[in-house]
């Protein structure tokens, strides 16, 4: 595996060597050591399946709060998308960048989000299947998010998303002295 830190720290693009041959190709995905050997404590203690059937779908933004935060690895097994990691951390020199990849299913490209950075994706094709690992377990009645269109943080999107829940589209706008997610 290969470790290639963003602009936004702890934000790190993954990518396999696989192996092929005749039958294909064979790729770790996740090892404990060599997360370590990077600087990355991440063991995952859940897998997640989200499954778009629409291209330029958008899920996100969303983080849990803390103590129940969560790190994730995040990587697309079937289709293609475009992922965004937005940095919500109080203190962080980063505070309110976002930094975006697009992931698709043929390179094996994953990207990891530490606690307090905020994710969502768009997906760029229709049957689009993204793969969650994720540390700690969800804790229900947790999760939080901002708005993906939200002037504050300005992300470039490649596309205006096409579907969209009801939740995501009305998060509020960020307010500073709020915090993520406050009025």
């Amino acid at each position: 595996m290969r470790f290639s830190p963003t602009e936004i720290a702890g934000v790190v693009v993954v990518d396999t060597d696989p192996v092929l041959d005749d039958r294909g190709a064979f790729a770790r995905l996740h090892c404990p050591v060599e997360f370590a050997d990077a600087g990355i404590d991440f063991v995952p203690a859940q897998t997640s399946l989200s499954r778009n059937t629409a291209a330029f779908t958008l899920r996100g933004m969303h983080y849990q709060t803390v103590p129940h935060g969560e790190t994730k690895l995040v990587r697309v097994v079937r289709g293609r998308i475009f992922d965004v990691a937005l940095d919500l951390r109080p203190g962080s020199a980063t505070l309110g960048r976002w930094t975006g990849v697009e992931l698709d299913a043929q390179d094996g490209r994953a990207l990891f989000i530490p606690e307090g950075v905020a994710h969502g994706f768009l997906t760029l094709e229709p049957d689009t299947d993204v793969l969650y690992q994720i540390a700690p377990l969800f804790e229900p009645g947790h999760g939080v998010g901002v708005r993906w269109n939200d002037p504050a943080f300005a992300i470039t999107w490649p596309a205006r998303p096409q579907v969209i829940s009801e939740r995501d589209a009305s998060y509020p706008d960020f307010v500073p002295e709020a915090g993520p997610g406050g009025r």
